[in-house]
């Protein structure tokens, strides 16, 4: 089947039926299992695609999977902070976060954002509740250094509180989680900004997930990124730094590659870089024999 717009396509109900048979065995494999994702990219921005990340991850949680679903909010960070005449500023690609930046941060990543997305769940009929990683303790970090470089407050993740996680999973809700943590140190008590792909991968970790999928603007790893059709499917771990060194993984994918091997290394049987620019990306790259993205094993 040509992929497109589905609204475009007509299907009779043979054809539904056929859909759900093949994504029986899949069903089957995954249930009662945890799969970690990561929600961001331009499918945080774009309505369609919001409406179909949040029936994906209903209905995954409906078949009996657990899911945990980690945010970011880069773009509504940034908006905030240009409407209050702040501007950013970067180090080493990541976002210098001093005291006025982080309680912008805390405002739309662990308020709007987190509880839009919360509430969108529960309109479409799941179970879900908003957490950022200060709650429960969930997150606690120390600062990070950049090269030696001062970040502000800017933390890597120390611990990963598992027994809120457990619990809101075992009953059935789906954990919505942004990417603020707790202070440790000379920062007990402060609010650290940490990068939500890292937080997704150590949630997986700390969870025994399955799977950890990384949403992204991309198709996955191409091996020519000028070549679309260079979709490079399934990467074993072992390979990924030869990729590296060949300049095949390079500038904004080598941190999501990292993230994915962090996951691995961590007992993660999968990692998955899928495009979430494509409606219902997450269950193609479930449910079905060709998926969408690159899988790392």
């Amino acid at each position: 089947m040509q992929r497109g717009n589905m609204k475009d396509l007509t299907i009779n109900n043979g054809d539904r039926a056929e859909i759900l048979i093949t994504a029986l065995p899949y069903i089957q494999e995954y249930e009662g299992k945890t799969i970690v994702v990561k929600y961001g990219g331009n499918a945080m921005i774009n309505e369609e695609l919001k409406v179909a990340v949040m029936r994906d991850v209903i209905l995954l949680s409906c078949v009996g999977i657990r899911v945990v679903l980690v945010h970011g909010g880069g773009p509504e960070i940034e908006a905030m902070l240009k409407a209050l005449g702040k501007e950013s500023r970067f180090v080493q690609g990541l976002r210098y976060t001093d005291e006025e930046t982080m309680d912008v941060v805390k405002m739309v990543l662990c308020g709007r954002v987190n509880k839009n997305i919360t509430a969108q769940i529960q309109a479409g009929g799941g179970n879900a509740v908003g957490l950022c990683g200060i709650d429960g303790g969930l997150f606690k970090a120390r600062r990070l250094k950049a090269g030696g470089e001062d970040l502000g407050l800017v933390g890597e993740i120390a611990s990963v509180e598992t027994g809120l996680l457990n619990t809101l999973l075992n009953s059935g809700v789906i954990p919505v989680i942004s990417s603020v943590a707790l202070g440790l140190g000379e920062d007990e008590g402060k609010a650290l900004n940490i990068n939500a792909d890292i937080a997704a991968a150590k949630i997986a970790v700390a969870v025994g997930a399955e799977k950890l999928l990384l949403m992204t603007d991309v198709k996955g790893i191409l091996r020519d990124v000028q070549d679309p059709d260079s979709l490079i499917k399934v990467i074993p771990r072992g390979e990924l730094e030869k990729l590296k060194k060949e300049g095949v993984v390079k500038g904004g994918m080598i941190p999501k590659a990292d993230c994915c091997a962090l996951a691995i290394d961590g007992g993660v049987k999968r990692a998955h870089i899928i495009d979430g620019r494509l409606p219902h990306a997450l269950l193609v790259e479930l449910f079905t024999d060709e998926g969408i993205g690159t899988m790392i094993e």
